[in-house]
């Protein structure tokens, strides 16, 4: 046999080696790529895509952890959800949470723990300035404000309700209670078209069926409500 043919048939079987070895390689991958597919669905909302309650809560203890006082916690909850439902379908409703979800994740920056807690009710954790906190969070509630249209081309008159805890004024860095402040100072603000700033007495606010009772607050410029 020729040097020119035993070079080739060295590389031929090289080539096979290598396609060979290839062929596990190439199902471990697919493999690879399938379980992450599957561990991303396992952390986020089929529906809007945010984050699960159980990653949500993680990434927002890490951002507290991280950041402290600079961190605002955002409670969202949609007003008048229930009607929606009732009066123009499921289908309608759907879409009304996943245009919350999308706003809110405009809103908030990359960095944030935005999460759906559950049916209509999601909470933002995010880094926000002080001085900036006022603006963001009117800023918000347009955002929410702005009607939904449908696939069907129907528009749908939307709102939210917004409440807010910052450490420093509730004077906690505890995750749970901050929410229950922010969620607190939502329903002081129910249905009134504007965000509310939590203090640390809707620390202190008994809950009715499981949700807080609204009281007397402070709304996004620390004046009585």
């Amino acid at each position: 046999m020729s040097s020119r043919l035993r070079v080739q048939g060295r590389i031929g079987q090289r080539a096979l080696l290598l396609m060979t070895a290839a062929v596990p390689m190439t199902g471990w991958t697919v493999h690879a790529l399938a379980l992450h597919k599957q561990l991303a669905a396992t952390k986020r909302d089929p529906l809007t895509g945010l984050l699960r309650r159980d990653v949500y809560t993680a990434r927002a203890r890490r951002l507290l952890a991280r950041h402290g006082d600079k961190v605002t916690v955002v409670m969202v909850d949609a007003d008048h959800f229930k009607q929606i439902n009732d009066g123009l379908g499921h289908e309608a409703g759907d879409s009304v949470l996943a245009s919350i979800a999308a706003r809110l994740t405009a809103w908030a920056s990359p960095r944030a723990a935005i999460g759906r807690l559950g049916g209509d009710e999601f909470a933002v954790v995010l880094k926000l300035k002080a001085n900036r906190r006022a603006q963001r969070l009117e800023q918000l509630v347009r955002m929410l404000h702005t009607p939904v249209l449908l696939d069907d081309g129907r528009t749908v008159d939307v709102a939210a309700s917004v409440g807010a805890a910052a450490p420093a004024r509730v004077g906690s860095l505890d995750l749970t209670v901050l929410q229950r402040a922010a969620d607190a100072a939502l329903y002081d603000g129910k249905h009134s078209g504007r965000a509310v700033l939590a203090t640390a007495q809707h620390v202190t606010v008994a809950s009715i069926n499981g949700r807080r009772a609204g009281r007397p607050g402070t709304n996004v410029w620390g004046r009585a409500a």
